[in-house]
């Protein structure tokens, strides 16, 4: 699960999609732990000083989801009891985080992405896995976008370029309810 954070949300065009998103991730959440799946909870997290910051921040001179702030915070009704946080500083939830090696002590072979937003950190995480020789699930209805032309177009590339399953939240716990090797990120 990536980035369902406060400071995500505090834009119109993802807050729209709040309820929906809990309600499938919290569905999600539900069936990776009943199959005995790590669930990941991802949270982009930066410094105030400016040593974590993207080049996109320092061009700007504008930081948001600093360290103990209520924008860094995850959503507070999402049911994340047993989960293991992983902060992130970029979009890839595997760039420079001990990601990999959590899901190789798992002994996790595919990973179901949840969060916002579908054409950057769902997209750089999706990829990265790609390069990793991970499957990747891309659970539809627990994805949103402040941008739905662009997220259209971005999992359409990841479905056709990285052979990337889209399914909806109720195909997933199917999956995951069969014995599919499949964990929650």
């Amino acid at each position: 699960m990536i980035d369902m954070q406060m400071g995500f949300f505090e834009a119109e065009e993802l807050a729209q999609h709040r309820a929906r998103l809990v309600s499938s991730c919290n569905e999600l959440i539900a069936a990776a732990r009943d199959a005995g799946a790590p669930i990941i909870a991802v949270r982009t997290v930066h410094k105030e000083d400016k040593s974590t910051w993207t080049l996109k921040m320092l061009e700007d001179d504008q930081g948001y989801l600093f360290e103990g702030t209520g924008q860094a915070r995850i959503l507070p009704e999402l049911d994340l009891e047993g989960s293991i946080e992983l902060i992130k500083r970029r979009d890839s939830a595997f760039w420079a985080t001990e990601l990999l090696t959590l899901l190789l002590q798992h002994r996790v072979a595919s990973l179901i992405l949840s969060g916002v937003s579908s054409e950057t950190c769902i997209a750089a995480t999706a990829t990265d896995a790609f390069s990793a020789n991970l499957p990747v699930f891309l659970a539809r209805d627990a994805l949103a976008s402040a941008d739905p032309d662009f997220e259209d177009v971005t999992l359409k590339f990841l479905e056709d370029h990285y052979r990337q399953r889209i399914l909806t939240t109720e195909q997933l716990i199917a999956q995951l309810s069969g014995g599919t090797a499949a964990a929650k990120d």
